[in-house]
């Protein structure tokens, strides 16, 4: 977000949705503003008690701050953000949708522009991801598969084999582990992804019947489908700390997911998938709710927090 009096055409905007994330937001926003890629960013704040409104009304005046009425979810706010910065620059090249407690490492942005630029059928490219502690973060998948929704329920290591955490039953990419050159993947996390704005022209946006979870998954399907493709650039490195918003309303966030993954599941899979994933999340619900019948007992819950979780899992796994 460098100034640029003198520049006419901002390749780059990168839409931002915020929810109480205020010290995060400000690492952020500065690290975009030290890119040397000219960039337009515009973040919409879904209703923060914070002071991320006043803060970048402050400190980053160069940034367009939406406040809308209500809390409008990740993908129906994304699009917003998108919209608005396409509206303000008509001749933007390239979108990125960007999680607000991620730091963008210098020259990443640099990078997955290039790379696109050098390969005419990706339309979509997202960074390696690291932990906020410098470890990997696993930001490649394939799109989901019953065998997922398993090995999510009944974690390797913990219920099933831990060797099959890293395999593509779990939907993993070995080469994110092993290797740094580019791989083509289904999809990546949704913290970052960088397309052309093409790509949005043809397939829409996000669909904002997802209020939260598996919309940029849902997207790439779509993304695939017209003939595009999705590549990760390992050279491109941003840090995510991840779920600094979701985790503010476990209970509710947890319903979200699963209602998410269902509509995921209802648009793209086979009947047959279908009754497998279903399969598989309501006995993960029961076992949630072993587990926490287990940790009331122990005294490691009180009455108040073992019924709350009990009602939750019934509900997701109905």
């Amino acid at each position: 977000m460098q100034d640029h009096p003198n520049a006419t055409i901002v390749p780059l905007g990168v839409a931002i949705v915020s929810y109480n994330t205020c010290e995060l937001l400000r690492t952020c926003l500065a690290s975009l503003r030290r890119s040397s890629v000219v960039t337009a960013v515009a973040v919409v704040d879904n209703g923060s008690r914070d002071e991320s409104v006043a803060m970048m009304r402050r400190e980053f005046p160069e940034v367009l701050v939406i406040v809308p009425e209500a809390n409008l979810g990740f993908a129906k706010g994304t699009n917003v953000a998108m919209q608005a910065l396409r509206d303000a620059h008509p001749t933007m090249e390239f979108m990125m949708m960007l999680n607000p407690d991620t730091e963008v490492h210098d020259g990443a942005l640099a990078t997955l522009i290039d790379f696109l630029q050098a390969h005419p059928r990706v339309g979509v490219v997202s960074p390696r991801l690291l932990n906020s502690d410098g470890s990997l973060q696993r930001a490649a998948f394939r799109f989901p598969t019953p065998s997922m929704t398993c090995l999510e329920l009944f974690p390797p290591g913990e219920v099933t084999p831990g060797r099959l955490y890293d395999s593509w039953w779990n939907g993993r990419y070995a080469q994110e582990v092993v290797g740094s050159a580019p791989f083509a993947i289904d999809h990546p996390l949704g913290a970052c992804m960088l397309t052309r704005v093409a790509v949005i022209a043809t397939v829409g946006m996000l669909d904002d019947g997802y209020f939260m979870y598996a919309e940029e998954v849902d997207w790439c399907q779509r993304v695939h489908a017209a003939g595009w493709v999705i590549w990760q650039a390992p050279a491109a490195v941003v840090t995510h700390v991840g779920g600094a918003s979701s985790r503010q309303f476990k209970a509710a966030m947890l319903r979200a997911l699963w209602q998410s993954r269902r509509q995921y599941w209802q648009r793209w899979c086979s009947p047959s998938d279908q009754w497998w994933h279903l399969f598989w999340l309501r006995w993960g619900m029961c076992r949630q709710r072993w587990l926490a019948w287990r940790q009331y007992q122990r005294g490691q819950l009180s009455r108040a927090d073992y019924q709350t979780q009990i009602a939750v899992y019934r509900e997701v796994g109905a």
